[in-house]
């Protein structure tokens, strides 16, 4: 007689609210693991941390880029879609995270957005959020703002303090990642810090640029115990020794 997974009531119940009547195939191939893994992922993790559907999903989304979780980013994407999220904020979530990742790791996510957002019913391109112009001092000048209303007015002047031997990379960073990015609609600027800190522990090998967005969200007014929860939600999708590395960097 083939194993019958044992999936609590809570665990059922989740899983249906992220995906209406659909039954994996994986219950019928890997029972145990399934009873497992949802039993864990999604009643004791969900149950242990205390967060708004969007926190969540939001959280969910940039982990998964920052681990390249394709395939799961797929399944996860019309759940959010369907609990709080708005099309505007996925799409912003893809969009900042080229800054941190890289397009080479973003472009199929981007894609696979697209995708699941048409089929979702979403007319493209979406409205636009952009608010600073394409000339670049439009873009310096926003995303000095933006870095001194994240890290404090000691950020001033940062475009002119780069290294000698490659002084863009200080104003790359001002314009583009900052001027470009953080200074868009449809995510406020605690939830672009908050997706910027998933993409990074989730990606690994970032441990100072972790350290340094751990405190830029609790500058920007994101509490330690909300960053707790939220890698805490991620761990079911990044594992235990990324979570760690993550929980270490916050400060005390």
């Amino acid at each position: 007689m083939a194993y019958q997974a044992r999936i609590t009531e809570a665990a059922r119940a989740f899983h249906e609210k992220m995906f209406p009547g659909y039954e994996s195939d994986f219950l019928r191939t890997d029972p145990e693991f399934i009873e497992r893994f949802d039993n864990f992922a999604f009643d004791e993790v969900v149950r242990q941390v205390e967060l708004d559907d969007t926190t969540r999903y939001l959280g969910w989304l940039a982990t998964l880029l920052g681990c390249q979780g394709i395939d799961e980013y797929h399944a996860i994407l019309p759940a959010a879609l369907r609990n709080g999220v708005t099309p505007v904020q996925a799409k912003e979530v893809v969009y900042q995270a080229v800054a941190y990742l890289g397009i080479g790791r973003v472009f199929p996510f981007l894609k696979a957005t697209n995708e699941i957002l048409e089929a979702e019913g979403a007319s493209l391109p979406l409205p636009e959020q952009a608010t600073t112009a394409p000339e670049r001092e439009s873009r310096m000048t926003a995303g000095e703002q933006a870095q001194a209303d994240i890290f404090g007015e000691g950020m001033r002047g940062y475009r002119d303090k780069g290294n000698p031997d490659y002084p863009w990379i200080n104003e790359w960073l001002v314009g583009n990642c900052f001027g470009d990015w953080y200074t868009r609609g449809g995510l406020d600027l605690k939830q672009r810090e908050l997706i910027t800190f998933c993409f990074i522990v989730a990606q690994g090998g970032c441990d100072a640029q972790a350290k340094a967005h751990a405190a830029a969200n609790i500058s920007v007014g994101n509490s330690k115990e909300l960053l707790i929860r939220v890698i805490s939600s991620n761990l079911p999708f990044i594992g235990y020794p990324r979570t760690l590395n993550a929980l270490s960097a916050i400060p005390l």
